[in-house]
């Protein structure tokens, strides 16, 4: 079984930077893929970003492109979402979530195995 762990979230002005992360344990695939997802109220869970094991490969949802940065750790088993020119539209709880690296679309959360409790990521106007 795999845990992940989310930290990071918090209040921000509008405009300003936060990082998240996800520590990842438990039985995990030998090389594995990661993503973000966030979901505001009223709304549908939606793709973030995402990153190979090797992070050569990184995707990101139009609306996040050029704001938001994932890197990853793998000697920590850890994953980063680094948030900049945060908006208030970018409100949502955010989830990391765990899949396979070899297979499936980034943007379909059925392609992920395992998630996240989720961390509040709240911007002010």
């Amino acid at each position: 079984q795999v845990q992940l762990v989310e930290s990071g979230g918090g209040l921000v002005q509008a405009g300003g930077s936060l990082r998240l992360s996800c520590v990842v344990s438990g039985r995990t695939f030998s090389r594995y893929a990661m993503g973000w997802f966030r979901q505001a109220p009223g709304k549908e869970r939606e793709f973030v970003s995402g990153i190979r094991w090797s992070g050569s490969s990184t995707y990101y949802a139009d609306s996040v492109k050029g704001r938001f940065t994932i890197s990853r750790d793998n000697a920590k088993n850890t994953v980063y979402l680094q948030m900049n020119s945060l908006k208030s539209e970018d409100t949502a709880v955010y989830y990391c979530a765990y899949r396979s690296d070899w297979s499936g679309s980034y943007y379909n959360p059925d392609n992920y195995y395992a998630w996240g409790q989720g961390t509040q990521v709240t911007v002010s106007s």
